[in-house]
């Protein structure tokens, strides 16, 4: 067992003195009068049924929540204790109307996060990062027309631990403080665009343009990361009309920017098979280099037909818990024997690898196995388990993540333990962490 007096200690007084302590403390009172303050994930989604004579409550503008977190951490092959690491998330989220009310009026959106560690941290890690997720104006000219234009974490897919067609995903992690996939999804960059939806009784249709803005990322702790987001121009077409009750595919055609490459084909599924079961399909095919050659920057490596997919089936049952079994398919990644090769080749080009792959949010071996665990009001009314496992099917390393949850008004409680298990430079073995838990307090305002 981890020894974390010590860091529970730094923790509670580093809460003291940013003030962050006073404040939760005034929340638990403001409950415990029986005044809590609202739930900011239902306020301003909708306007709430409400009888002709009372008057419509208002939308709320902002959104914020306030997030520290604990860490203790195993490093591999570290025969020392564990290391305690200290964190605290600010999630901010705007919706303001420019220039009047109405249907077809302008409205600035804005979502920011800042994560700040200390007072102890582990090697590499920066005291603050800054990530702008979103700052776009959107506007809906008609009921038929969508337009927004700015930064956008526009997001797409329809499985649950990988999303070929999620073609803003690359470089858009500047922190990863948590690795389930919908945090993963959410604390990321968008893209700086220009989006255009036509949408039709059954069906939609979506450009989107994204220029470049910039060469390279950035390490500024409060940069926007232009050169992340939009270090090339891309564009994407997104179409999608049902064609049954239950079956309404989306086709897209995204072009990358990078030289040679062909636009990529992707296509989104899923299908209903009985009353507790969906069944889904991700796909995304083209030309292009495979991720090694992108990872040396090699722009003479021949091109070749590499399809990417994640296919899998989710079921849920009347307990309000669902399981989801996943198949990965990574065609740019290295089979079996090319693994095994660069595993076995020159350190630099295994590590530029992995470095690219980690930063495109790739799979960093061609095949794996998901399995994911989602059960609300598990043992007892507003208590969540969650769990995920990844398994490489070439070199059978593996990752597990465990969390619970307990969902008050406005604050969330939670625990988290991840693993990670495999041999020398293997998917998951290479990673230096071994074993991470980590405890964390969210509270919405």
């Amino acid at each position: 067992m981890p020894h974390c007096s010590t860091g529970w200690i730094g923790w509670i007084g580093w809460m003291g003195r940013t003030g962050l302590l006073p404040l939760l403390l005034l929340a638990a009172q403001a409950r415990a009068q029986g005044t809590p303050p609202p739930d900011a994930e239902l306020a301003g989604l909708a306007l709430a049924d409400a009888a002709p004579t009372e008057p419509a409550p208002t939308r709320r503008a902002w959104q914020a929540s306030v997030e520290p977190a604990l860490r203790q951490v195993r490093l591999r092959d570290d025969a020392g204790p564990w290391r305690s690491a200290q964190g605290l998330g600010l999630d901010l989220s705007l919706d303001l109307p420019l220039g009047g009310e109405g249907p077809r009026a302008w409205r600035l959106l804005a979502a920011n996060r800042l994560d700040l560690t200390g007072p102890e941290r582990l090697p590499g890690e920066r005291r603050a990062i800054n990530t702008l997720k979103e700052l776009y104006a959107s506007q809906r000219p008609s009921a038929e027309w969508v337009l927004d234009l700015g930064r956008i974490n526009h997001r797409l897919g329809v499985a649950s631990g990988y999303n070929p067609t999620d073609y803003f995903r690359r470089q858009a992690l500047r922190n990863t403080t948590a690795i389930d996939p919908a945090s993963l999804r959410e604390n990321r960059l968008g893209a700086a665009m220009a989006r255009v939806q036509k949408v039709w009784d059954g069906g939609s249709l979506t450009g989107v343009w994204a220029p470049r803005l910039a060469k390279a990322p950035s390490t500024g702790a409060w940069s926007p990361d232009w050169g992340a987001s939009n270090d090339r121009p891309r564009w994407l077409l997104a179409w999608t009309q049902q064609w049954a009750e239950d079956l309404a595919p989306q086709w897209l055609l995204h072009g990358d920017g990078q030289p040679g490459h062909s636009p990529q084909l992707g296509l989104n599924l899923t299908r209903l098979l009985n009353q507790g079961c969906v069944a889904h399909l991700e796909l995304s095919t083209g030309r292009s280099r495979s991720l090694l050659d992108q990872a040396l920057g090699d722009l003479d490596a021949p091109l070749a037909l590499h399809t990417q997919l994640a296919t899998g089936l989710s079921c849920t049952t009347s307990r309000k818990l669902t399981l989801t079994a996943e198949w990965q398919h990574n065609g740019l990644a290295p089979g079996r024997d090319a693994w095994s090769a660069l595993q076995a080749g020159d350190p630099r080009r295994y590590w530029a690898y992995r470095q690219t792959a980690q930063a495109l949010q790739e799979p960093a071996t061609r095949d794996s196995l998901f399995l994911m665990l989602r059960w609300q009001d598990a043992l007892m009314p507003r208590l969540d388990l969650n769990a995920f496992a990844r398994f490489s099917q070439v070199d059978h390393s593996r990752l597990v993540w465990l969390e619970a949850r307990y969902r008050q008004d406005s604050t969330d409680w939670a625990a988290q333990w991840q693993q990670h298990r495999g041999q020398g430079l293997s998917e998951f073995g290479a990673l230096p962490q071994a074993r991470v838990i980590r405890l964390l307090v969210r509270h919405y305002f």
